[in-house]
């Protein structure tokens, strides 16, 4: 319903915030982490919003990237994990870090998160590792120019974007547009992220 709200920040709490837009103030629940980065108070800010709807509640909740937007909306459609639970997960891990850990199947680092057990963990990567093979079957073969090494890595980051909602053209076209030799997954990641938030 609301992509974002953009206004003045009013009110910073524990978890949420209250952002004024037309004369009307918004209380939108955010991570600890997000509150903490997102401004002062009287700055006009921008929050990506997703609009969560049940049937004893209807609640906003923000995010101050496209990114953790799209982590929250993974999350919270893997059975046993609810939106509050979610918020709290966003405050331990980035949304990079959050793939990474799903593309190795990294089941140690996941149950590190508030709120996520190892039965949540291998949710996560079986459900997310089913959606990207499906995607695969019909996409296209991956063409890259770099020797074994950095190509397995550009592999490992198209799938790592697409775990956070991209396209594989999107990833591979981003990834062209940074000299991925000698980076890390990690660094790797962080840019591209950057070209694609702008």
């Amino acid at each position: 319903m609301f992509a974002y709200i953009k206004g003045n920040l009013e009110v910073k709490s524990t978890n949420y915030v209250v952002i004024e837009n037309g004369g009307i103030g918004y209380k939108i629940f955010m991570s600890n982490k997000s509150i903490g980065t997102i401004g002062n108070i009287g700055d006009n800010v921008k929050v990506y919003t997703h609009y969560h709807v049940r049937e004893d509640n209807i609640s906003l909740f923000g995010f101050n990237s496209d990114e953790e937007l799209r982590m929250f909306e993974i999350l919270i459609n893997v059975s046993g994990v609810g939106a509050k639970s979610a918020l709290t997960m966003l405050s331990d891990i980035t949304p990079s870090s959050f793939a990474i850990a799903v593309i190795n199947d990294d089941i140690t680092r996941l149950t590190k998160i508030p709120g996520i057990g190892k039965k949540t963990a291998q949710r996560l990567i079986l459900e997310l590792k089913d959606k990207l093979k499906k995607e695969d079957i019909s996409g296209e073969q991956i063409e890259l120019d770099e020797d074994e090494k950095d190509e397995n890595i550009n592999k490992d980051a198209i799938t790592a974007l697409q775990v956070l909602g991209y396209s594989k053209k999107e990833a591979e076209t981003v990834l062209k547009k940074i000299d991925t030799q000698k980076l890390s997954i990690e660094e790797i990641l962080k840019q591209a992220l950057k070209i694609l938030g702008r």
